[in-house]
């Protein structure tokens, strides 16, 4: 990580490059503005007050985790740089342990934004492939079930539902088995849970966790909804059964069968509808790393 120290009083600018290397930051001293080679990149930037003309350095370097070290507090020293885009400030004189501490506390804060920003992009990339209409999500209540054969399209319905109603949530692939414990513990923790494939769980498994959360703020997706008091919107009804204007391999459909089936369908059955032996089915399971629940 590297780091530019803007600082006059040298001693200083010495002290605390010392102490950044030894913690293997890459540090660079400037005594002035004019020293300065603003084509450069540093991940930090600890700029003096007392230097003339060190607002400059702020929007030159806006990309930067950039804190202030200041020798008062004023409008001109650090309410205006903080305004223009600097994020903290330690004042004179101060320990250098809190200084690290807010280059780590921001530094771990900017690496968050950029992969938010990764996630973002490629979740809107995803969800944008998906045609399930439009909606007024603000005026939706939860809990909510929704029918959807295509993944893609409950997936787009709850990040919009999320995004228009300003609120953070967690998501749980009920295929990976039921942990009631774990689902009920998290309902304090998010504005709302994202519960999707209800139809892999067992029909004792799919009443039980209806039933606790029949009155909590969840959003549950299935292809084989069931009545359970909960209000339904189905996504599905412009879909094909399974695909629109796509083919399927062999493979990604005797998954989708044996994962969305298994557990309504006895293993005879199944087979049977698949036209393989049960033998066969055993393989598939293997090879896709399914568990049928006992």
């Amino acid at each position: 990580m590297k780091v530019l120290i803007v600082e006059n009083e040298l001693y200083l600018a010495q002290s605390i490059s010392n102490k950044l290397s030894v913690m293997e930051y890459t540090c660079f001293v400037a005594n002035d503005v004019s020293n300065v080679d603003k084509n450069a990149h540093y991940d930090v930037l600890l700029l003096s007050t007392s230097i003339d003309g060190f607002e400059r350095l702020i929007h030159s370097f806006k990309d930067s985790v950039i804190i202030l070290l200041t020798s008062y507090i004023s409008i001109d020293t650090v309410v205006n740089p903080l305004k223009a885009g600097a994020l903290d400030y330690v004042q004179k004189p101060f320990m250098i342990e809190e200084l690290i501490r807010k280059i780590e506390h921001f530094q771990r804060y900017k690496n968050s934004e950029l992969m938010n920003k990764t996630y973002k992009s490629y979740i809107e990339s995803h969800i944008k492939r998906a045609n399930i209409g439009d909606f007024e999500y603000k005026k939706i209540k939860l809990p909510l079930m929704i029918k959807a054969h295509k993944q893609i399209n409950a997936d787009a319905f709850v990040f919009r539902y999320a995004e228009k109603n300003n609120s953070n949530f967690s998501c749980i692939d009920l295929s990976l088995g039921l942990k009631l414990d774990n689902i009920i513990s998290l309902l304090n923790s998010f504005d709302f849970l994202f519960l999707f494939n209800l139809q892999s769980l067992k029909e004792q498994e799919q009443d039980l966790l209806l039933s606790e959360v029949v009155k909590k703020p969840v959003i549950i997706h299935t292809s084989l909804p069931k009545n359970s008091g909960i209000k339904i919107i189905d996504l599905g009804q412009g879909e094909k059964s399974l695909n629109d204007n796509e083919i399927l391999t062999i493979d990604e459909y005797v998954k989708y069968i044996v994962t969305s089936y298994q557990n309504v369908f006895p293993d005879t059955d199944l087979s049977k509808k698949l036209g393989i032996s049960r033998k066969s089915l055993w393989e598939k399971r293997k090879k896709y790393g399914l568990t049928k629940k006992k």
